[in-house]
């Protein structure tokens, strides 16, 4: 009964950071005028529609790709440094997303709403939920190597038309098997994305900067799940 629980634990901590990956990503767009928090090259695309439409947030839009790069470096280094010392990698990332989400709902609370992307408030409580954000794709790319990514869901998405694809098709049983077992992981995983994208903008529109809140909450219960599945 224990081994059951503990995996079952293991499969809801994914599906949390993929929650999260949909909301915050979907918040930030609404909440900053448009910044991509989780999709960052997503923001490619703003900042070109951003310069030739002359609407705010260039900047952020700008910004986000190098500040993502640059907390998933070092998230990377203090990954190296906590493994040398035999401490629990994966949770002390999670703590720290769970941290940088706490002040980006706190700074949004206070200083938000964010009529204009270029105020430095707007800036860095962007900023600082790309950094969140690249921390948990840091730990999900190293820890949960073999699950599918909770922030970005076009190749997910792909590898599951590719497996329904397979299916119709008809092929061995051993194929047929691992295709509805990735099928089944991805199709999870896209169902929460989505759930998350759907919830923050309902949330956006009945309380506005307090719904940067929920994100902290369920970062909270990832790390409660994460700590009951390993020492």
């Amino acid at each position: 009964m224990a081994g059951e629980a503990k995996d079952k634990r293991a499969v809801v901590l994914p599906l949390l950071l993929g929650f999260n990956g949909g909301y915050v990503d979907t918040m930030g767009f609404l909440a900053l005028q448009g910044l991509f928090t989780a999709h960052v090259t997503g923001n490619f695309v703003t900042l070109g529609a951003s310069l030739a439409l002359g609407t705010s947030g260039a900047l952020s839009k700008l910004l986000a790709l190098p500040v993502f790069c640059a907390v998933v470096i070092l998230s990377r280094l203090l990954s190296n440094t906590l493994r040398h010392r035999e401490a629990p990698v994966f949770r002390y990332l999670l703590t720290i997303k769970l941290v940088l989400l706490i002040a980006a709902a706190v700074l949004a609370v206070r200083l938000g709403p964010f009529p204009d992307g270029d105020h430095w408030a707007a800036i860095v409580t962007g900023m600082i939920l790309v950094s969140a954000m690249a921390v948990q794709n840091a730990a999900h790319r190293v820890h949960l190597a073999s699950l599918p990514p909770s922030t970005l869901m076009t190749g997910t998405t792909t590898q599951i038309m590719l497996d329904l694809a397979d299916l119709i098709y008809g092929s061995s049983a051993e194929d047929t098997a691992a295709s509805r077992s990735r099928l089944a992981r991805m199709s999870g995983m896209v169902a929460v994305f989505a759930l998350g994208c759907g919830t923050a903008a309902l949330l956006h529109v009945q309380i506005g900067v307090w719904s940067f809140a929920a994100p902290p909450v369920v970062a909270l219960l990832a790390l409660i799940v994460r700590g009951s599945v390993t020492p």
